[in-house]
């Protein structure tokens, strides 16, 4: 984007997952010039800007606001501003806010553009050292222990690498359901990706549901279980 000033549209901007110098030169940019910035949490995205040294408008736009919002941000894009969406961390969309905007987006006509960036699904899987050449990421395992089994007990047959994402004080009762059906299945837990306290953990599950019952996880948590048939080399765990 050097030497161009962006045209009258929305941007969908990454944001750093832990680490804030992980931010993109075009995100900054774009975070310079743009007329108002719309984020999940302002208190968060304050934080960043902070940072960056960069004061603009915030705009809340989040699961529960995003519908009744929306309307209001395409007035005002169509009228020449520019908006930046951020979500808290990594790519807007993904888990996150923003799907739905993208979807107004197209049957509105307004351009928008999507800049690449942090992403803690791909840093976890590069990461583990499981298989990279095809996987899924199926969000944030549900809440229901019966729905969580089930899919967990799909990824351990599954010809690819998949991911979920976790909070800390749900990964012990998902890693314990998952050793009811395949004990010594090889998985990982990413935490607190890019931050002072990243780990790796892996393992089969049984050794990590032995590890996360004497030390309680904190943080960001990404599960990673490896394709059927894999072995993780010595040398990785």
């Amino acid at each position: 984007m050097k030497n161009q000033q962006p045209q009258p549209s929305i941007y969908f901007l990454p944001t750093p997952i832990g680490n804030l110098g992980d931010v993109t030169l075009r995100t900054i940019e774009v975070l310079k010039v743009c007329d108002f910035i719309a984020c999940e949490d302002t208190r968060h995205t304050k934080r960043l800007l902070n940072h960056l040294e960069i004061s603009k408008p915030l705009f809340s736009l989040n699961a529960q606001s995003e519908e009744r919002k929306i309307p209001e941000i395409i007035k005002r894009v169509k009228s020449g501003e520019i908006l930046a969406v951020v979500s808290d961390a990594g790519m807007p969309a993904i888990s996150d806010p923003g799907q739905r905007l993208i979807q107004t987006c197209l049957t509105e006509g307004v351009s928008y553009t999507v800049l690449p960036g942090a992403s803690a699904v791909l840093t976890a899987l590069v990461g583990s050292g499981f298989p990279s050449h095809h996987f899924l990421f199926g969000g944030f395992l549900p809440m229901k222990k019966g729905k969580k089994k089930s899919l967990l007990e799909v990824a351990t047959v599954a010809e690819h690498t998949t991911l979920y994402f976790e909070s800390p004080h749900r990964l012990l009762t998902a890693l314990e359901l998952l050793a009811e059906v395949a004990p010594e299945h090889p998985i990982c837990v990413a935490r607190e990706l890019t931050k002072l306290y990243e780990t790796y953990h892996r393992g089969a599950v049984s050794e990590l549901v032995e590890y996360f019952t004497a030390h309680p996880p904190k943080g960001e948590i990404v599960l990673i279980v490896a394709p059927k048939n894999y072995q993780i080399p010595k040398s990785l765990k």
